[in-house]
């Protein structure tokens, strides 16, 4: 007799004090038939600097409150997509820089969005003060109306230049909106929504606008129940529209310091990711959607002579350590249904990828595997996270409500899809959670991976007579990584006193750490420097811009016995952002704490492969 799969994942969650080192089968197999019914088949498809007064910002405090700010008067009836019927405008010959025939495979979409950015005669994007009277406008108190959800407005603190970093939170669950404002933990699955977090690439911004317009709407006079807000029944959703509001003044991919803060999301040099860090530990969402664009001239026609065609580029987490139930929930319930809503809109779409912004390199890359991205580090988080790409820097304001509707659609199929499988989500995390903490002490962790080079065929487009143009590439692909380096799984690590740096930014990150009360032993293993150079992180881009060279170093570990004075740290595996601390923790990578100048040599910190015996107290 066949039960439904979900049946499995209640008897399992019953007894996990007994069965956690049973569940990665277990689960795999409920995740595969739980799809079955509602998902296809996974594809086979490999898929001048400004000054600034500070370049590496302090960490800030932690646990700053979000704020929810006064409700204001109600907003006026907000945007809404227009049936087919009104021609759009006619395309301006100046922002027009493809050819006709390649304009021609992407036609306006059957529906029209109307924020800033699409008033007539409007060459630019909405702005930063645009976009702050518009989520003031959409702040309300729905308990006792006859719309139940709340919008409140969370202040995050400000950019690099003073412009302030806000985002809505949109709820139907009285419970967690409750006393001062301040969210430690919605009863309600979360979803968090980013977009611009590169100031050059505004179609995801002005999305995310519709669909908070879409979200704090529905059951208003005149509009008909049932609409994207339906969601709210089941999901909270937290959105941040505009995650660089000084790149996106300047239309420039990084932030004011030079430093691209979808690089920063372990490191926390800048106070845009530190924002997004506060967002994340407060609510904790279960799902993340990154919403970017992606070049379509450029180096492409230079190295291949051709231009982009897709519509959108899709990636979830792809990097060491992650979760493989992470990874099965992120293509089997969700990237498929969006596939599929993209194709019912007649958009086209493909796995992300991207080159070297050197011209002679002609290898292309899916996304990278480094855990610095907010992909990446959600992944790590044991969050279903999402990039999410449109084909658009280059084009100026050309395919504008196109690129909107791409950006519009698969979100959309995010959200739905989160709401119908929010049980679901709930007992995932869970099991994950539980599973990630009690590999503490045992088995091994990679400690750096790169992806599995590879041959593909991608579709192009003539540039001039906007044919389908296959292109045979070198492929990088992140569907399967390759473990460059693995060592024996850790109890945790020591760092010492004077770590408080790097203390600081892992708690910003969420991590539990604790400090020793007295002293002790630990038995542990010290790394030994054996060579060094400085350099500087690289992605599958080329070079990245940080506060300082990067500290390339080579390690050998020595077994020993710990004498620890009290005042140091510990930073325990046993819990559920384990793979987010070895990331940062292990030296010889160029993304860890040491690597970054944040840990300050190597006899700072060490690995401990007994649990400690000293007692200890939380660090707040």
């Amino acid at each position: 007799m066949t039960k439904h799969p979900m049946n499995w994942l209640d008897r399992a969650e019953r007894h996990w004090p007994m069965t956690v080192g049973a569940l990665p089968t277990l689960l795999v197999w409920v995740l595969t038939l739980a799809a079955c019914s509602t998902a296809p088949t996974r594809s086979s498809a490999p898929p001048a600097k400004p000054a600034v007064t500070q370049v590496t910002p302090a960490v800030p405090p932690l646990r700053t409150p979000l704020i929810a700010l006064p409700v204001p008067d109600p907003p006026p009836a907000p945007s809404e997509p227009d049936p087919a019927g009104a021609a759009p405008p006619a395309p301006d010959p100046a922002t027009l820089i493809e050819s006709a025939a390649v304009a021609a495979h992407f036609p306006e979409p059957p529906v029209r969005y109307r924020t800033p950015a699409f008033e007539p005669g409007r060459s630019g994007y909405t702005s930063n003060a645009e976009l702050r009277s518009l989520m003031r406008a959409l702040v309300r108190d729905g308990q006792g109306s006859a719309n139940p959800t709340t919008v409140r407005l969370l202040q995050l603190g400000s950019s690099q230049t003073g412009v302030p970093l806000e985002a809505l939170h949109f709820s139907r669950d009285p419970g967690a909106l409750a006393g001062s404002g301040v969210t430690a933990s919605p009863s309600r699955l979360v979803v968090l929504l980013v977009g611009q977090q590169h100031g050059d690439e505004p179609a995801g911004s002005e999305a995310l606008i519709v669909i908070a317009q879409l979200l704090a709407r529905d059951l208003e006079p005149g509009v008909a129940p049932g609409g994207l807000a339906a969601v709210l029944d089941r999901i909270d959703v937290v959105i941040l529209p505009r995650a660089n509001p000084d790149g996106t003044a300047n239309e420039r991919r990084a932030t004011a310091s030079g430093i691209d803060m979808n690089r920063d999301h372990l490191l926390l040099q800048t106070p845009e990711a530190q924002a997004q860090a506060q967002l994340v530990r407060e609510f904790n969402p279960a799902v993340v959607v990154d919403a970017h664009e992606y070049a379509v001239l450029g180096r492409y026609v230079e190295k291949f002579g051709a231009v982009q065609r897709f519509d959108a580029l899709v990636q979830y987490a792809m990097v060491a350590n992650l979760p493989e139930f992470v990874t099965k929930a992120s293509e089997e319930w969700f990237r498929q249904p969006m596939l599929q809503a993209l194709r019912a809109q007649g958009l086209s779409s493909e796995w992300y990828y991207t080159t070297s912004t050197e011209l002679a390199n002609k290898k292309v890359s899916m996304g990278g595997v480094q855990p610095d991205t907010g992909r990446n580090v959600n992944g790590l988080r044991n969050a279903i996270s999402f990039l999410i790409e449109t084909r658009g820097i280059g084009l100026g304001h050309a395919h504008l409500q196109r690129r909107v509707h791409t950006h519009v659609t698969a979100v959309a199929s995010v959200l739905k899809s989160a709401a119908a499988r929010a049980d679901d989500l709930r007992k995932l995390r869970r099991f994950v959670d539980a599973d990630v903490a009690a590999k503490a002490c045992h088995g091994d962790a990679v400690i750096e991976a790169t992806a599995t080079p590879s041959e593909y065929t991608l579709l192009m487009l003539d540039p001039l007579t906007g044919a389908d143009k296959p292109v045979a590439v070198a492929w990088d692909s992140a569907l399967e990584l390759l473990p460059v380096k693995r060592r024996a799984r850790p109890c945790g690590y020591w760092l010492g006193a004077d770590q408080t740096d790097a203390v600081r930014r892992l708690r910003a990150l969420g991590v539990q750490v604790q400090r020793f009360d007295q002293a002790g032993t630990l038995r542990a293993e010290a790394y030994t420097e054996t060579a060094r150079e400085v350099g500087a992180r690289a992605d599958v881009r080329g070079n990245l811009t940080d506060a300082g060279g990067l500290l390339r170093v080579s390690v050998s570990l020595l077994p020993a016995l710990f004498d620890i004075d009290a005042g140091g740290y510990y930073v325990g595996l046993d819990q559920p952002l384990a793979n987010l601390v070895i990331a940062a923790m292990e030296p010889d990578t160029q993304n860890s704490y040491l690597a970054n100048r944040i840990v300050s040599s190597v006899n700072g910190l060490a690995r401990v492969l007994r649990q400690p015996e000293a007692r200890m107290s939380s660090v707040p």
